[in-house]
């Protein structure tokens, strides 16, 4: 597959129910280019991007499922709920470690895009104060909307980061690593947070809402990552404006032909599917593949 794309999970390999848990991982990018794949300086920066994007928005997803947990009753959507935080924890844990000092000792200083996260995910989408018992449990049920609305892209980019040809293409099997494991488990765990949002409250308006806002919302941060990256990274600098972006779009088209990058017309059809009566997010993705990839994944098995 070298798209991103609806996969619907085997019934002769699915394993079935899969416990969530968080599985310790270690990263080595020590060796690690800034382009890590070869060739695709495009696809290398704005896949990047995800490192500095992901920890505050899992951190933020972290923050408001212990703020719900408490109120599921459903002992097995409970124990999912914890699972997904566990997993979601390490997420934000092994970017933050692995990925800053990486980048720091390639000439490119993340912080200032930190900090933007930080915000975003801390100030604007966080609890509100002084709000009514009504008014938070209202605030928490769309933010819980959103949260399911974005794991259907991670859900979906886990997907193509477990079927895509970056290895064929030659690319640096730490970071490849990285990026599968993540994908991995987001594979593993796409249902919980859909099935947390129902569980307090589904409406086709609130999945409307939520599915709104999160396609821009991710586009813009990502493409505001992208030209941060690329404000400090040599191959774009010497570049005047429109060769850049010339150079964008033009490595786009010929990177996704390649399988190394997502096509993003197959992201927005897919969004459709979020709508269909019926939908459920394992019609999404592979269990059997994410955890078999799970079990040899050379970052996983260093840690364990």
């Amino acid at each position: 597959m070298t798209n991103a794309h609806v996969t619907h999970s085997n019934p002769d390999t699915d394993p079935g129910e899969v416990e969530l848990h968080a599985r310790n991982v270690e990263f080595d990018l020590s060796d690690s280019p800034l382009h890590w794949i070869p060739g695709s300086p495009v696809s290398s920066n704005m896949i990047t991007v995800l490192n500095l994007l992901l920890p505050e928005g899992e951190r933020w997803f972290v923050e408001t499922f212990n703020e719900a947990l408490p109120m599921v009753k459903d002992e097995k959507l409970a124990a999912d709920m914890r699972g997904f935080v566990g997993q979601e924890a390490m997420h934000a844990e092994t970017h933050d470690k692995a990925v800053h000092t990486w980048l720091v000792h390639r000439g490119i200083d993340p912080q200032p895009y930190l900090d933007q996260m930080e915000w975003i995910f801390r100030r604007v989408l966080g609890p509100r104060d002084g709000q009514t018992p009504q008014a938070r449990q209202k605030h928490l049920i769309e933010r819980l909307w959103l949260i399911a609305a974005i794991e259907h892209y991670t859900a979906l980019l886990g997907d193509f980061a477990l079927n895509c040809t970056w290895a064929e293409n030659g690319a640096d099997p730490a970071m490849t690593d990285m990026f599968v494991w993540h994908g991995a488990e987001e594979v593993e765990h796409r249902a919980v947070a859909h099935d947390v949002a129902a569980y307090f409250g589904d409406s086709p308006l609130r999945r409307g809402r939520a599915m709104s806002l999160a396609l821009p919302f991710l586009v813009i941060l990502l493409v505001r990552g992208f030209r941060f990256i690329n404000s400090q990274d040599p191959t774009f600098t010497q570049m005047s404006v429109p060769a850049r972006y010339g150079k964008c779009i033009k490595a786009y088209f010929v990177e996704s032909r390649r399988g190394v990058f997502p096509k993003l017309g197959g992201i927005v059809l897919a969004t459709a599917t979020y709508f269909k009566p019926g939908f459920h997010p394992t019609e999404i993705g592979d269990t059997a593949q994410a955890v078999a990839y799970l079990a040899t994944s050379p970052g996983a098995r260093r840690a364990g």
